[in-house]
């Protein structure tokens, strides 16, 4: 593993493995033209799009692996994930049976999860303090 002398001192610098397993958080929101967009906020400039929910997430990871990858190679500062740690992330959540039904078949319909496709849909509500 190769170290970085900084301030007369040696640390040990994080394998691109270490970084490639980080837990980024993603944004999605639905294109204008059609399709979604989905972007990680904590690396500058890392987009892609896609037609489907699907299609966007599987090309939002491939574009996260390349950017840190570059950044790696290139010696790159690789920005932390950003966190709160005042929230877990989790949620129960009671609704009827019928809107279950609803969402879960509309989560099929776009070949996602339905915890994909219900972060999906209140990403893109207008949620405000």
């Amino acid at each position: 593993m190769k170290t970085l002398k900084v301030q007369n001192k040696q640390i040990e610098k994080l394998s691109l493995e270490h970084y490639l397993n980080l837990q980024y958080p993603v944004t999605l929101y639905p294109d204008a033209e059609g399709g979604y967009v989905a972007q990680v906020k904590d690396l500058p400039g890392c987009l892609t799009q896609g037609e489907t929910l699907e299609e966007t997430i599987t090309n939002i990871n491939e574009a996260r692996e390349l950017w840190i990858e570059t950044a790696y190679e290139t010696g790159d500062e690789i920005p932390l994930p950003s966190t709160d740690d005042n929230y877990s992330g989790k949620l129960l959540l009671r609704m009827p049976k019928s809107l279950h039904r609803r969402l879960a078949e509309a989560a099929e319909k776009e070949n996602v999860s339905l915890n994909q496709y219900l972060v999906f849909l209140l990403s893109t509500s207008k949620i405000t303090p």
